[in-house]
């Protein structure tokens, strides 16, 4: 269950730089997130196998971003005392919510990839 912080404003605004939404939009926001979301969404994964299924991510910033979404409730890190260590990473239930948006923007961005590339050229020849 997703619930609000007593701290939250309960009428969040992310048009205003000070209030808290805007930070959760640009956690959602960035690519490596919607990328880690969307391997996730298929099952418990551990570092490395997110490394070779991200094409493109560094070991800093697949840290990071995982990091910073285990901090804001969206991922779990599971740490299993075996040898050696095994560390796996999990959606929570609030980050789950997230798979049918990013699902979404993920099906427009292939559904729109040719209009957006023409879009792109024209722009740029005109320019």
């Amino acid at each position: 269950m997703v619930t609000t912080s007593p701290q939250a404003p309960a009428d969040g605004d992310p048009y205003r730089a000070d209030c808290p939404t805007r930070r959760i939009l640009d956690r959602i926001g960035d690519r490596w997130t919607v990328l880690v979301v969307g391997v996730l969404a298929e099952g418990d994964a551990r570092f490395s196998e997110l490394r070779r299924r991200i094409d493109g991510v560094s070991q800093k910033m697949l840290t990071q971003t995982l990091r910073a979404l285990e901090r804001d409730g969206l991922v779990t890190r599971t740490l299993y005392p075996e040898v050696p260590v095994r560390v796996e990473y999990a959606l929570t239930e609030a980050g789950r919510t997230l798979q049918g948006p990013l699902e979404a923007l993920r099906e427009w961005s292939i559904l729109h990839l040719g209009d957006v590339a023409e879009s792109q050229q024209a722009y740029d020849r005109a320019g």
